[in-house]
């Protein structure tokens, strides 16, 4: 019975270990998350998962929230030449419709 509950916990120990090396390998420096952008009640959100590099914007965008954990940076172009606003991770803006667009940890 002894042996039984040793093995038992040497199960669960090496288990937990796994676990946390597991999390602990991952990328820190990566950015995650996600950019939500509100454009018209009649669309659909527009959504980007982890989004990298330049970024389009919808030309009807109107709200741009930022659900990554780095700052988003927008710009009045669709190639992110001219920045504009820097929005800090779990904040959102009112960016201006047309042919704007936007980087992530940039």
């Amino acid at each position: 019975m002894g042996k039984v509950l040793i093995s038992s916990a040497a199960v669960v120990f090496c288990g937990l270990v796994f676990a946390v090396g597991s999390s602990a390998s991952a990328d820190p420096t990566a950015d995650t998350g996600r950019v939500v952008v509100f454009s018209t009640e009649e669309q659909a959100l527009d959504q980007w998962e982890d989004p990298a590099g330049c970024q389009k914007l919808p030309v009807t965008a109107h709200v741009l929230i930022n659900d990554t954990d780095a700052v988003v940076t927008t710009y009045a172009d669709p190639l992110c030449l001219t920045p504009g606003l820097s929005v800090e991770p779990g904040y959102g803006a009112h960016v201006a419709p047309g042919t704007g667009s936007f980087s992530v940890g940039a």
